[in-house]
């Protein structure tokens, strides 16, 4: 008999904890990973998002803020080269991923 109610504790246990266990699931994470990041504008961006495209971190991010400072808007994403550490490679690793 004791061993019914033990295991009848046990199931009731697990199954009022599934609404629980439930709601974890649902959670949105708190961070953005770069694959959910949409399409950049590199003229609006600050430097965390910047930093968020591939193969740009924080110095290049500083770097292309700074380049837009001084020269104003690019007018082309071929106009990102003139920034240096972003070359070509930089340019297919975000395309599709960045806008003016």
């Amino acid at each position: 008999m004791k061993k019914h109610i033990c295991y009848s504790l046990v199931i009731l246990f697990t199954v009022m904890s599934l609404p629980l266990q439930a709601l974890v699931f649902n959670e949105t994470p708190a961070v953005i990973s770069s694959q959910e990041i949409q399409a950049i504008d590199i003229n609006k961006a600050g430097m965390e998002t910047l930093a968020l495209l591939k193969g740009v971190g924080a110095k290049r991010a500083k770097a292309i803020i700074a380049y837009r400072e001084l020269n104003g808007e690019f007018k082309s994403l071929d106009d990102l080269k003139n920034v240096r550490g972003v070359g070509q490679r930089t340019l297919d690793l975000n395309k599709g991923r960045i806008k003016l």
